[in-house]
């Protein structure tokens, strides 16, 4: 009971002020930070796989955190603020004019587009970038973030560098929890061109 209170607090880590990550639960591989629950009702097991430095801390609302996540098949470097409420209205900005610039060791940089899934803003790279992401941030030594647009409050010239270690077995284990799933619709490119085109609309 006691080892199910503690995986509560970590998946809701993200969505807490700025107390520092607990250390004692789930596991932990190298800057990574994997935490895993398993539904008694459903058996469907969620599992987040989060880095343990914030890309922006909370202040005034969710930070933005650094995840690694399967979406179509594949597991991608996901950019999230979790759990928005009205304290955090000004990163639902992000899903219609944001974006977040990536690079990956000394690739080549990405930029990838915000959407809004439920309460979660998620920035993930597109499909085709997929398979390059996969295997570019499994070896990579530390990862450049820069949010960009409406909603990157903290935002600054200068990218963030969050040192990268364990990456490979994290995402090892993480699979061990979560298999590979069907190609995702890119809702926040879908969520974007929608309100483009009510914008026009007004025009």
């Amino acid at each position: 009971m006691r080892r199910s209170l503690y995986l509560t607090l970590f998946l809701a880590w993200p969505a807490a002020a700025q107390n520092p990550p607990p250390q004692d639960v789930g596991e932990s591989f190298g800057t990574w930070r994997l935490g895993c629950m398993t539904d008694r009702m459903t058996d469907r097991t969620a599992c987040m796989l989060r880095h343990q430095d914030w890309v922006e801390r909370p202040g005034g609302g969710p930070g933005l955190a650094l995840e690694i996540q399967e979406r179509g098949g594949r597991l991608v470097p996901v950019v999230t603020a979790r759990e928005l409420g009205l304290d955090g209205a000004s990163r639902g900005l992000m899903a219609l004019a944001g974006k977040v610039q990536l690079r990956l060791g000394r690739n080549a940089m990405i930029e990838m587009s915000c959407g809004l899934e439920g309460r979660t803003l998620s920035c993930f790279p597109r499909a085709e970038e997929a398979e390059r992401m996969e295997s570019e941030l499994r070896d990579a030594p530390y990862a450049l973030v820069r949010p960009t647009g409406l909603g990157a409050g903290g935002s600054s010239p200068e990218p963030v560098e969050l040192p990268l270690s364990g990456t490979a077995q994290a995402m090892a284990r993480y699979r061990q929890f979560v298999p590979p799933g069907p190609v995702r619709t890119e809702e926040g490119t879908e969520f974007r061109d929608f309100m483009g085109r009510m914008q026009r609309l007004f025009q």
